[in-house]
C-alpha cells in the first residue's frame, strides 16, 4: 500500500482528484480513486481499485477492501451516535466489492466491541444508517433508508426493504427477507419472511432458498420446522424438542435451532 499526501497529483498507484484532502497517513491501493471533493482522514485503508466518488467524507480509522464504490455523499468512519462514547480508539471495517449507495452513513464502533462492521459484496442503497457496534455478513442488501440502531447482526444473504427500522441488538438470520417499511423489535429467524410494523413472520423465503440452490431436502427439512415452530399449539420449548426428535439435523435446520435458543430479545412470531 502506499501512502497518500494531502493534494498529492495522480499516480499510477492511486487517482486523486486534485479537489480531494488525503491525510497524510492515509493508505491507498493500487488503482483506487478518490472523486472531487472528497476528503479520506487519518488512519483510512482504502483497498485496491475502490472507487470513492464525489463528495464522499471517510473521517478517520476506516478499512474499505478492494474493489468496493463509495457512492457521492456518503459518510463512513463517523463517531458513534452513542452518549456512551467517550472517543475511545475504534474502527469500520467494509469487505470487498462492497457498494454503498449515495448519503449512505456508517458509524465506527464503541468500547462494547470496538468495531462496526460491513461484509463483502453488501449492497447498501441510498441514505442507509448502519450504526455503531453493528456486524453485517456477506451479500447483504439494505434497500434504501434502512436504519439501524447500534449493536444489531445480521448474518448473511439476508434482504431488507426500504424504510425498514431495526432496533438495537436486534438479530437477523441468514437468507432472511424483510419487507419494506418495517419495525423490527425483535430477532428475526434464518431462512423466513417477515413484514409489517411491528414485524410477523410470512412463511418461509422459499423463493429465496430456490434462487440460492438450496437442495429439496433441505426446503423440505425446514418447511417441516417451520410448521413445528411457527404453524402449531407447541410453545417455543416444545417445538425445538419436536424438530431435534422428528427433523434431519441438516446444518441448516441447526442453525435456525440455536439461532432462536440465543435470542435475547425473542423470536418475531407470526
Amino acid at each position: 500500500m502506499s501512502k497518500a499526501t494531502v493534494g498529492a497529483p495522480e499516480r499510477a498507484e492511486a487517482r486523486i482528484h486534485a479537489t480531494s484532502l488525503v491525510d497524510a497517513i492515509a493508505e491507498l491501493g493500487v488503482g483506487a480513486v478518490v472523486g472531487p471533493y472528497s476528503i479520506v482522514g487519518p488512519r483510512v485503508t482504502v483497498g485496491a481499485g475502490t472507487t470513492i466518488g464525489s463528495h464522499v467524507l471517510i473521517e478517520r480509522d476506516t478499512v474499505l477492501g478492494q474493489n468496493c464504490q463509495i457512492s457521492q455523499g456518503a459518510v463512513l468512519g463517523t463517531d458513534p451516535q452513542d452518549l456512551k462514547f467517550k472517543g475511545e480508539q475504534s474502527t469500520l471495517e467494509v469487505g470487498d466489492r462492497t457498494v454503498i449507495r449515495e448519503y449512505a452513513t456508517l458509524n465506527r464502533g464503541t468500547a462494547a466491541s470496538g468495531r462496526t462492521i460491513v461484509g463483502s459484496d453488501c449492497l447498501l442503497m441510498a441514505y442507509t444508517h448502519v450504526a455503531h457496534d453493528c456486524e453485517l455478513g456477506n451479500n447483504v442488501v439494505l434497500a434504501n433508508a434502512v436504519n439501524m440502531a447500534g449493536h444489531v447482526v445480521i448474518e448473511d444473504w439476508v434482504i431488507v426493504g426500504g424504510l425498514t427500522a431495526i432496533h438495537q441488538f436486534v438479530r437477523i438470520g441468514a437468507h432472511a427477507f424483510v419487507g419494506g417499511a418495517s419495525r423490527l423489535a425483535q430477532d428475526v429467524p434464518p431462512y423466513v419472511r417477515v413484514a409489517g410494523s411491528p414485524a410477523k413472520l410470512y412463511g418461509l423465503n422459499s423463493v429465496g432458498l430456490d434462487r440460492r440452490g438450496f437442495s429439496e431436502e433441505t426446503r423440505c427439512a425446514l418447511k417441516a420446522t417451520y410448521r413445528l415452530l411457527f404453524q402449531s399449539s407447541l410453545n417455543v420449548s416444545q417445538g425445538l424438542a419436536r424438530v431435534e426428535a422428528e427433523v434431519e439435523p441438516l446444518p441448516e435446520v441447526l442453525h435456525l435451532l440455536s439461532f432462536i435458543r440465543n435470542s435475547d430479545r425473542g423470536i418475531t412470531s407470526a
